[in-house]
């Protein structure tokens, strides 16, 4: 049977090449790194992608290693809790009506071993320099000189993509003029701050920021003035955590990024598809950028796979265009919004809104479904 190539040994390069395994599909996967990447990174799981993670067996272990979160706030930066929504309400559309939180560098070795198991092969060192699509698959070379073959090549190597910018596919869109800072920090939020959800979305016009427990840290996202230094920003860390509890705060690791909203031209080149950051980024608030990944790779290796099995080829390319749509209508635009509102220099009537919500268990489940990303994937009206 044709071999599949995915670029990329992260949660989302291996739940595609896991997803094609199962169904018979031979993949070998080509990490660059020397091995699975250990950074925290998205640490947030939506209730679709635990449904795409039970189908692949994988959910049991995930659930071991992480927190279940049934309910996430909206809080004032000088004030207390504007709104607690509880997924609950969600019970008669999803069988895990809650997130859950805990890192990606957790869920990729689980996934690498089930891959293993069911036949696949993940090759680390692999650090792919060219694409050479042709009409019966596509051929890679890595920068140390080796080619692989396959009839098929999902790019899944993230935002800066060798496989994307190989194809010379267009990526466009916007870059945020702040940059985020993330601090991981041991110390105890629910201790400072009695009654704080694992998730919180904290609205100051000023200086907002969110708050997320993952099983080993709290981590705190700050966005950081235009002009600064690296340097500047994170020595004020320590005076930016005292202005949300004062006390000495142990900072296990920070670090800063640029954020961005941009789009692939297409998801489908010939037999390249792009899947994740590869094909699309947006800011982290709501958590949608790895949750969308994994939706992609779900449904772009079982279209892939039954054309393999002989399906017709256009159902392919209405799925990779679907999951264009999805990632420009819904998650950016999604996560855009959440970033306007998280800075609202007047942000009564949206605070308003959110207290309506959370009393209001039929409107509360219209938002969950959008927020949830359930409504991203089916008609839920």
């Amino acid at each position: 049977m044709t071999r599949v190539l995915v670029a990329g040994a992260g949660p989302v390069g291996l739940t595609a090449a896991l997803a094609l395994a199962r169904r018979g599909v031979p993949v070998t996967v080509l990490e660059a790194g020397p091995d699975l990447a250990a950074e925290s990174r998205a640490s947030t799981f939506h209730p679709p992608s635990l449904e795409m993670l039970a189908d692949l067996g994988v959910l049991d272990a995930l659930l071991e290693r992480g927190l279940v979160s049934r309910t996430f706030q909206y809080r004032e930066r000088r004030g207390g809790i504007i709104a607690e929504l509880d997924l609950s309400v969600l019970a008669g559309d999803t069988p895990y009506p809650f997130r859950v939180q805990c890192e990606q560098s957790k869920l990729t070795p689980i996934l690498r071993d089930r891959l293993l198991a069911a036949g696949g092969e993940v090759r680390f060192g692999a650090d792919v320099r060219s694409v050479l699509p042709h009409a019966g698959g596509v051929e890679i070379s890595t920068a140390d000189g080796e080619r692989f073959r396959g009839g098929w090549l999902i790019g899944a190597d993230g935002a800066g993509s060798a496989v994307r910018h190989a194809l010379g596919v267009p990526f466009e869109g916007m870059t945020y003029p702040e940059r985020f800072l993330v601090a991981s920090t041991r110390t105890d939020v629910a201790e400072l701050l009695p009654g704080i959800a694992a998730v919180n979305y904290v609205f100051d016009p000023d200086e907002w920021l969110v708050m997320l427990r993952t099983p080993d840290h709290w981590r705190v996202l700050f966005p950081t003035p235009e002009g600064t230094g690296d340097g500047d920003e994170l020595k004020r860390l320590p005076d930016r955590l005292r202005g949300v509890a004062d006390t000495s705060w142990d900072v296990a690791h920070a670090t800063l990024y640029r954020v961005h909203q941009r789009i692939a031209g297409t998801f489908r080149h010939g037999r390249v598809l792009l899947a994740g950051d590869a094909a699309h980024v947006n800011n982290p608030l709501g958590g949608m950028g790895m949750n969308s990944g994994i939706h992609d790779a779900v449904l772009m290796a079982d279209a892939l796979a039954a054309v393999i099995e002989g399906g017709p080829d256009e159902a392919l390319d209405a799925v990779a265009e679907a999951r264009r749509e999805t990632a420009r209508t819904f998650v950016q635009r999604a996560t855009h919004a959440n970033w306007e509102r998280l800075r609202s220099g007047d942000p009564a009537e949206y605070h308003g809104e959110l207290r309506k919500l959370a009393g209001d268990p039929v409107e509360a489940r219209r938002y969950l479904l959008r927020s949830s990303m359930i409504a991203s994937l089916r008609d839920v009206a």
